[in-house]
């Protein structure tokens, strides 16, 4: 078992992702930002990108429906923008960030699954142009966001 876990530590590091030692199994990507509220942000320059984090995915179950924002929508850190309609609930999307929406995934009108199968590629949610970078620095990285899951989970 121990072997097991070397190695897993060792890839995980490889592909830049998080794995906690206990029984939190979610991906988490190092390079991200996460929001107490489940949410990831990749900041390049001026513009972010994010989605709900592979932990939210999980825990929603399979994705049926995401209300997508309009393009030109101000949206502000920590307030919702839009839903995620899984078989299990409905939970709102909260910007990690403040910005102007300047792209929307519209793969996920026809494809909503890509949030589930996909969470940090293919099933990013918006881009937005950011009016305040120094908002991400609020924000958790991979270490913290780990542990701020574990935590949450061993409270349910």
């Amino acid at each position: 078992m121990a072997l097991r876990l070397l190695w897993a530590s060792r890839v995980a590091s490889h592909l830049r992702i998080s794995v906690a030692q206990r029984g939190f199994a979610s991906a988490v990507l190092k390079d991200l930002k996460y929001a107490d509220s489940h949410e990831w942000v990749k900041i390049e320059g001026t513009k972010a990108t994010f989605g709900i984090t592979d932990h939210a995915q999980d825990h929603l179950g399979d994705v049926v429906y995401v209300e997508l924002p309009d393009v030109g929508l101000t949206v502000s850190q920590g307030k919702s923008f839009g839903a995620v309609e899984s078989v299990k609930a409905t939970s709102d999307i909260n910007s990690p960030v403040s910005g102007t929406v300047v792209e929307v995934n519209k793969e996920l009108t026809e494809s909503p699954g890509l949030v589930n199968s996909s969470p940090y590629d293919q099933g990013w949610i918006v881009k937005v142009e950011l009016s305040d970078a120094g908002e991400a620095e609020k924000l958790m990285d991979s270490d913290n966001y780990s542990k701020f899951c574990e935590e949450e989970d061993a409270k349910h």
